[in-house]
Formats: C-alpha cells, structure tokens, sequence
C-alpha cells in the first residue's frame, strides 16, 4: 500500500484521521492533518511524566518520598470548587486501592503511563502544577498542544479550559524524549529521558498501534480514547530499521459504542502495520 493508498482509504473515515510518521531528527515521510486539534485524551500524560521528571532534576522534589493519595483537587477554573475522579472511568484499580494512604512519586507516574490512570495523573499535575507542563510542550517545540487542566476537571471545562493535541506535537514530545536519551537535549537529562522511554515501553494497553506490530517490536508508546476519540504516539524500535515516531489521532463522528472503539483501535493498528512494513523506507 502506498500512502496514497492510506490516504484514500482514510478519507473514507468519518470525521477527522490525523497523523505523523517519520524516523527521529528527520522531516516526516508521511502526514494528514498533523497540525489538527484534537481533545487530548490520555495523551496529555507523557507532558505530565516530563514536567514530574524535570522538576525531580531541578530538586524540586524526590520522586521516590511518599505522598498522600488523595481524591480532591484544585480546578483550573478560579472560584471554581475542589473535584474529584469517578473510580469507574479510571483504569486502575491499584491507585484507587491506596487512596488515603501514600504512594511515591515515581510508582504514580508509571501507573500513569501504563494503566492510564486518572487519579494518578490528577496527583502528578497537583504536585508538579500545569505551568510545568505547558513549559514541557514549549521546550519540546509544540505548536499547538495545550494542557488546560486535570482530568474531570468539569468546571474548568465547562469555562472552555481544555486540553488538546496535534499529531505533531505528540510525536515532537515523543521524539524530544527519544533524542533526549542519547543526546543532552531541552527536556531532560540522557538519564531522565531513558527513564521515561522505559515507562513507555512498558505500556500495558496494547490495543491500536502496538497490536499493528508483529509480536515483540519495542514501542515505546502512550494511547488515549474517550467517545469519539482514540490516539496514540510513539517510538517503534525495530531490530532491523532506524527507530520511528508514529503518531496517529482520530476524532469521529460515531457514537462511542464498543463497536467504534473497537474499529477505532483496528484502524490504528492498520496504519501501524502499513508504516511497519515501509519502514525501511521511512
């Protein structure tokens, strides 16, 4: 299949398919829409993982002291009430089994990233604050992603505060942190970076662009879905290729049943699988 090819056949997807797909410090061998707003979904987390990393090299904080697990927030919305998480959209239960004892820091942040949990990520936010993470999206060279507030923040979301991304801009984020790993670069240390890498890497939902891959391809990757909207970005790490940045987001029109979850995460893993097999010539 050419990208011709691709484009035709998502052309015929209802909504709007955006995408980036190109190797590390290189321009993009193939893009859709990359500049296209989408609501950010879970993506937003690896903004927060970076903002909790950098903030831990500054000495702002020790990733490995124990902090209280609380459900009660600040909003992003001033004047706006305190909020909460509701335990049934989160996906972990292990954050939620702690709540009114104390995690670290670091053990939050992974479940972040490889549940994809809320509480998790509303903890990070309130002890790192949005301006680190909108300084994170600023060094990485985004152009357009925003981190408005923390998850079922309603109220700042009623008031229009949002949170969005671009396919761009994620796989700009994702590939910041994979340079970043080899060489000295804006976000963090070489260290800090492969720190992260390895909490990407081990992502547990597997279910778009991981399932595209053949059995054992490293992706070092970060997916997000709500109704209507299903992302993911990452790093492939082929044995037999340069590594790859592929970011694909799509936000339909369809009504969010599991039926359209389940071709949302098909249609990822479809475009993953056509990148794979031209990855030589990427």
């Amino acid at each position: 299949m050419t990208w011709d090819d691709l484009n035709a056949h998502l052309d015929r997807v209802p909504g709007t398919v955006s995408a980036y797909v190109g190797r590390l410090d290189a321009p993009p061998t193939w893009t859709r829409h990359p500049h296209a707003a989408h609501y950010a979904a879970s993506t937003m987390k690896v903004a927060v993982l970076a903002a909790l990393h950098r903030a831990a090299e500054a000495g702002a904080l020790d990733l490995d002291a124990p902090v209280p697990v609380v459900n009660d927030f600040d909003s992003a919305q001033p004047g706006a009430p305190r909020f909460a998480c509701a335990q049934h959209y989160d996906n972990d239960d292990a954050v939620w089994d702690r709540l009114g004892g104390t995690a670290s820091l670091r053990w939050l942040a992974d479940r972040m990233i490889v549940r994809s949990s809320n509480l998790a990520t509303n903890l990070v936010i309130g002890t790192v604050g949005l301006p680190a993470v909108a300084e994170v999206w600023a060094l990485a060279g985004a152009r357009t992603s925003v981190t408005g507030r923390g998850i079922e923040d309603f109220a700042a979301r009623d008031a229009g505060i949002t949170n969005t991304v671009t396919a761009a801009d994620l796989a700009t984020l994702l590939g910041a942190l994979a340079t970043g790993a080899t060489t000295p670069g804006p976000l963090a240390s070489p260290a800090a970076c492969t720190t992260m890498l390895d909490v990407l890497l081990a992502q547990e939902h597997r279910d778009d662009l991981a399932a595209g891959l053949p059995e054992g391809t490293r992706i070092a990757h970060k997916n997000g879905w709500v109704r209507g909207v299903r992302h993911g970005a990452g790093v492939v790490l082929p044995d037999d290729a340069p590594p790859y940045l592929i970011a694909v987001c799509t936000t339909t029109d369809l009504d969010g049943s599991d039926e359209v979850e389940d071709d949302a995460c098909l249609l990822l893993a479809h475009i993953s699988a056509q990148v794979w097999a031209a990855r030589h010539q990427l």
